[in-house]
């Protein structure tokens, strides 16, 4: 039940509008009742907190991540922010992290403190990508550059058990990313992978995809390695991006009758930029670990943060880290009797 949620972990330091996208988000959250709690210096945090004459708990420490740090550092700053809210969570005092800062130090702190789920030897990032009538997810993200064929069976797993929890998806359709639909078009890397998954039991594997298939939603799941998985996320935000700027030219530098047009059109527009801002979602997850963590743009203003409270929210509440875990036994099983 909602009322013995513990309160979700944010790192209020890192990113570029924090703290104060933090504090209003984690306001407007707790508004509709998702506790969190601040990680970060206490005093800026007070004084924020203060100017706006609201209070919510916070889990004081000094030291934060930058953009300009290096990940690997997490080790020896285990009172920076992230590691204080990785900490929580492992603790049982947070039932999740979200952080919108540095990426790699937020993976890096999930790995070294929660850990891998047994079966998982390269935790993901899975990203929603908006389509015509919802999302499909897209994982490896940018986790892991260089990945091996086990690490895109195992993605899949996580991928499917993610697509029935929020997608509402019995059975949801698996997709290889390669160069050609056709079985034994791609590298080596997607061809042994092909084979592994047309095996793999509990998902229903549809073949390779490409990346043009990614906007038509072809499969509810796009299995990839994190380079590619992010080289198609950085260009599918940035056509969005760019295609909306073209339509916006070409309906104010035109004529009159276009403009009246424009007037017309706008909250249809609207409509659908809100749906593809990659803030929607606030954050993605980081599947394979054993607890909720949830990496943010280093951007995020406070309604990313607000959405990305809601996403760790309903992970928690569905149980999603048990389900992964029951898909993978049934792999293990399945390996046993081989």
């Amino acid at each position: 039940m909602m009322n013995d949620m513990k309160p979700i972990a944010l790192d209020a330091m890192g990113g570029d509008k924090m703290p104060q996208a933090a504090i209003e988000g984690a306001l407007m959250a707790s508004q509709e009742g998702i506790p969190v709690v601040l990680v970060g210096k206490e005093e800026l945090l007070q004084k924020e907190l203060a100017s706006r004459g609201a209070e919510l708990p916070i889990h004081p420490c000094d030291d934060f991540f930058t953009m300009e740090d290096h990940a690997s550092d997490v080790r020896k700053r285990k009172g920076s922010s992230i590691m204080v809210g990785m900490n929580l969570v492992k603790e049982g005092a947070a039932s999740a992290c979200v952080s919108m800062g540095h990426s790699g130090a937020s993976m890096a702190a999930a790995l070294l403190v929660l850990g891998r789920i047994k079966g998982i030897e390269r935790p993901a990032i899975l990203t929603n990508i908006p389509k015509k009538d919802g999302y499909v997810g897209l994982l490896d993200a940018g986790a892991n550059a260089d990945c091996r064929p086990a690490h895109l069976q195992q993605f899949a797993i996580m991928g499917s058990v993610y697509a029935q929890t929020f997608y509402g998806k019995a059975e949801p359709s698996i997709g290889l990313v390669s160069i050609g639909e056709e079985e034994g078009k791609g590298n080596d890397l997607t061809r042994e992978a092909f084979d592994l998954l047309k095996v793999t039991p509990g998902i229903n594997f549809y073949g390779n995809v490409e990346g043009r298939d990614l906007l038509k939603g072809t499969t509810d799941i796009f299995v990839t390695d994190g380079f590619t998985g992010n080289v198609m996320l950085k260009l599918a935000e940035g056509e969005a991006k760019e295609i909306f700027s073209w339509i916006k030219d070409a309906l104010t530098n035109s004529g009159f009758l276009v403009k009246i047009g424009a007037a017309l059109v706008k909250p249809a527009l609207k409509k659908l930029a809100d749906r593809m801002d990659p803030y929607e979602y606030g954050a993605q997850p980081l599947l394979g670990v054993k607890g909720y963590a949830f990496i943010g743009h280093g951007s995020s203003d406070e309604r990313a943060v607000r959405n990305a409270l809601r996403t760790a929210k309903r992970s928690v509440e569905a149980d999603l880290v048990a389900r992964i875990t029951r898909g993978l036994e049934k792999l293990a099983a399945t390996e046993s009797l081989a």
